[in-house]
C-alpha cells in the first residue's frame, strides 16, 4: 500500500446536461493506494460538521458519486475517483469520512467528455452510473492492450 496527503477534493454532480465541481473544504486528508486486485483506494476527508448531514446521506444511501482529487501538491493533476461512502465518525466538531473505490482516469477531460456524452445519449442515475463504469472498463481493458 502507498499513503499520500490529499491536498484538495472536489464533489462532481449532474447538473443538466453538464457536470458542477464543488470544492469540500479539508482541514485534512489521506489518500491510500490498497494495490489490491481491484485496484481500489481508500480516501479519507477530515471535514467540519457542517457538511455531516450531506455525507450521512451518502452513506445511507448507498449513492455512488465521482470525486476529483489532488495528491501531494496543489500543482498536481487531479485524479478522479469513482467512490462510495465506506464510514462517517464524529470527531469533536469535526468528522472524517471514508470513501473507497477506483481511480477513473488521470484526465479530468476525458472523464468530463464520456460523463456529457453519456447524458447526451440519455442515460440518467444508477443508468448513467452503470454506464460510464462500463465504458471505463472497456476503454482500460483497450488501453491495456
Amino acid at each position: 500500500m502507498k499513503t499520500f496527503k490529499l491536498i484538495k477534493l472536489n464533489i462532481l454532480k449532474e447538473s443538466g446536461e453538464d457536470f458542477q465541481k464543488r470544492s469540500i473544504p479539508l482541514i485534512d486528508g489521506l489518500i491510500i493506494n490498497r494495490e489490491d486486485e481491484q485496484n481500489r483506494w481508500i480516501i479519507e476527508a477530515y471535514l467540519d460538521k457542517q457538511y455531516l448531514d450531506e455525507f450521512l446521506r451518502f452513506r445511507q444511501n448507498e449513492e455512488e458519486m465521482v470525486l476529483e482529487a489532488k495528491i501531494t501538491k496543489s500543482s498536481n493533476h487531479p485524479a478522479v475517483f469513482l467512490v462510495k461512502v465506506l464510514d462517517v465518525n464524529e470527531i469533536g466538531e469535526h468528522f472524517n469520512v471514508l470513501f473507497m473505490g477506483n481511480i477513473v482516469d488521470h484526465k479530468k477531460d476525458q472523464v468530463e467528455h464520456m460523463l456529457r456524452r453519456l447524458i447526451e445519449e440519455g442515460y440518467q442515475g444508477e443508468e448513467l452510473l452503470e454506464e460510464f463504469k462500463n465504458r471505463v472498463e472497456q476503454a482500460e481493458a483497450e488501453n491495456s492492450v
